[in-house]
């Protein structure tokens, strides 16, 4: 699903371990680099994911992991609305200033809300990063 909502962010994307299902390890590579993620969960009839971050610059030397929830829910307008809940797992001696919080969020609404096909006068693209 993410190469299709973001494919003007990503390169590439390859399965490395699993079978797509949870536990899967996949590398996604960014326009602004790779990343690895593994599935921790996926339930299809709530249309919910749960994806981890386990490698990558966004991680640096400030966090062990960042844990992704990603929930799309219907549209008035037969579309769907993505909302994306973020849990940073940070190293004992870091503290995250709110600024870089907010940086944080904003790029990833950025990678959502850049249209990717041509759209219609009645479409609209909608992202809640949380």
């Amino acid at each position: 699903m993410m190469p299709k909502l973001m494919l003007h962010a990503i390169k590439k994307l390859e399965k490395l371990e699993g079978d797509g299902g949870v536990g899967t390890i996949v590398e996604i590579n960014f326009t602004a680099g790779p990343f690895k993620y593994k599935t921790d969960e996926i339930d299809i009839e709530n249309h919910f994911c749960e994806h981890t971050l386990i490698e990558g610059d966004l991680l640096a030397n400030k966090f062990n992991s960042i844990v992704f929830e990603v929930k799309f829910e219907a549209s008035s307008n037969g579309g769907c609305i993505v909302k994306i809940t973020s849990h940073n797992h940070c190293k004992s001696d870091v503290e995250i200033k709110e600024e870089e919080v907010k940086g944080g969020k904003e790029k990833a609404a950025e990678m959502f809300l850049k249209p990717t096909s041509p759209r219609t006068p009645n479409s609209t693209l909608s992202a809640y990063v949380g």
